[in-house]
């Protein structure tokens, strides 16, 4: 009896130790993975997803998978259209203003906190491979595998802990193209993990950022076809739509494909274009714009055929591991891109094609598959989000807002209806402005200025300050309807909410005297 007894004992005992371990990992697993798949430049006019005049052209199959599994975001905005800035405001949870990143040479400082940091303190594992971008050494990653500034498409550099140095030294080269090597080091790092423990992985192209390079396996897409162009791409200058800029012509990008085919030994490693050399001899310049159309955008989405083909791979691990039902996967891009409209390429501009951030994110628990949300969301939000999945407070410090009810269809009555935008770099063709984009109207103001810290260029000004666009009868942002008198009501109103979402988010260039004087003379042009 006494025998039966202890054994009954040792059983139950181990029944116990046995059920413990199993809640323990149940209790882990009830925070979410975070998979935050990020490209560079990867406008959402070659997603197929948005519509336009490529959705019939570009090869995205797994950006559609995610799409019909998961919710896209119509109205997600960028608060600054540039590499570095709207990737230290993704981290840092603040706008560029407040973290101090406005720039192209602004650096993400290690003592600053970050959503990975947060993640981290809250048991989870973090990672970020591919591009960083921020020029200082990554913190809050318990491994980082990271390109130095831009990175080369072809056997890239990536630096790690063991050969961290600042700016563009330090690294490693890895053999291949840099879209399938940052992929395949993102599944080495979950392959090595514990897991029990929920990840946060962020990996982040290089593609399709400028010059648009590509794998062969992709090299036949588009060979004998002739891609449409956007309605606006003969666009000549600002004249004939009474914008306050002339911006970034596809023109420019013809002399540099020249260029690079004149002195091909002079052109860094980063920036060597596919399929050179290039002649426009004997083209009219229309002519000339649009042979440099067909070979860009061609080749942006032959780059952007190799980032689907990666999300693939991606997606198929964690199929194939159990993963797919408790983990959050996103798909992004860090800003939007011009493909030709209104004869531009490049972003920088609060124009739709470059504040537009294409989104989508999968999470088969929560967010109901084959759904669309139109609410206004920010960059800054995003570490909201991640934090609000995770199940831990958000910092008072970080300036974002959990779009995790939006995601479910319960958008919080008190949910934003502008989205606050600025561009703090400065050209003649470009200038530095600061606007709000709404569910319908734009306002924009264009100081044409840069601050003391920033080396901007002085040019003869436009006689312009002011954009509006009434988004629903002008999407294309065709007329600058600022001087219409229909809209005279709607833009004083606009005008208030600009100062007072300057005033909410502290963007108030109380150290910078030349701009507010200009605000202080044109704010009533």
């Amino acid at each position: 009896m006494l025998a039966k007894l202890k054994s009954f004992v040792l059983a139950f005992v181990a029944v116990s130790a046995f059920t413990g371990c199993k809640t323990e990992k149940s209790e882990a697993q009830k925070q979410p993975n975070i998979l935050y798949i990020m490209a560079d430049d990867h406008t959402g006019q070659a997603w197929g997803i948005y519509g336009g005049i490529l959705k019939d052209y570009v090869y995205a199959p797994n950006i559609s998978r995610l799409a019909e599994e998961g919710c896209v975001l119509d109205n997600c905005l960028v608060s600054n259209s540039i590499c570095t800035p709207s990737r230290g405001t993704i981290l840092t949870g603040q706008y560029s203003h407040i973290n101090g990143i406005k720039t192209l040479s602004g650096s993400l400082y290690p003592e600053q906190n970050n959503i990975a940091k947060v993640l981290k303190e809250a048991g989870y594992q973090t990672s970020v491979i591919g591009k960083w971008h921020l020029k200082k050494e990554p913190t809050g990653f318990d491994y980082y595998c990271v390109l130095p500034g831009q990175g080369r498409y072809w056997d890239p550099i990536l630096k790690t802990k063991e050969n961290w140095e600042d700016a563009h030294e330090g690294g490693t080269a890895y053999e291949g193209f840099s879209t399938d090597v940052i992929t395949d080091k993102t599944i080495e790092w979950l392959e090595g993990i514990d897991k029990n423990k929920p990840f946060m992985a962020m990996c982040h192209f290089k593609a399709t950022h400028e010059p648009w390079d590509y794998p062969e396996r992709f090299s036949h897409l588009y060979r004998d076809q002739e891609i449409p162009i956007p309605g606006s791409f003969y666009d000549q200058g600002a004249d004939d739509t009474g914008r306050s800029f002339k911006g970034q012509s596809v023109d420019n990008l013809k002399k540099r494909y020249l260029q690079a085919s004149a002195n091909p030994d002079d052109t860094p490693g980063f920036m060597k274009y596919p399929e050179l050399p290039f002649s426009v001899d004997g083209l009219t310049n229309n002519d000339a714009r649009y042979k440099t159309y067909q070979k860009y955008v061609k080749d942006f989405m032959r780059c952007g055929a190799a980032i689907d083909d990666n999300i693939g791979k991606l997606l198929n691990y964690l199929d194939e591991n159990g993963l797919a039902e408790n983990t959050i996967v996103i798909y992004t891009a860090d800003q939007g891109y011009y493909l030709g409209e209104h004869g531009w390429f490049d972003k920088r501009m609060i124009n739709e094609e470059s504040v537009h951030m294409p989104f989508v994110i999968r999470y088969p628990k929560e967010i109901p598959a084959g759904t669309r949300n139109d609410d206004i969301i920010e960059n800054v939000d995003f570490s909201a989000l991640f934090a609000d999945y995770a199940g831990v407070d958000y910092p008072g410090a970080m300036q974002g807002h959990s779009f995790r009810e939006n995601l479910k269809g319960n958008t919080p009555d008190d949910w934003r209806k502008y989205g606050y935008y600025r561009y703090w770099e400065h050209q003649t063709i470009r200038p530095g402005h600061f606007g709000i984009r709404g569910e319908r109207y734009k306002l924009a103001f264009f100081y044409g200025n840069g601050f003391k810290s920033n080396k901007y260029e002085e040019g003869e000004e436009t006689g312009r300050y002011w954009d509006f666009y009434d988004l629903e009868k002008d999407p294309n942002e065709l007329h600058n309807a600022y001087n219409d008198p229909e809209y005279q009501e709607i833009i004083a109103a606009m005008k208030l909410e600009i100062l007072n979402q300057r005033e909410l988010l502290g963007d108030t260039d109380a150290d910078n005297p030349e701009i507010l004087e200009i605000i202080t003379e044109h704010w009533n042009d």
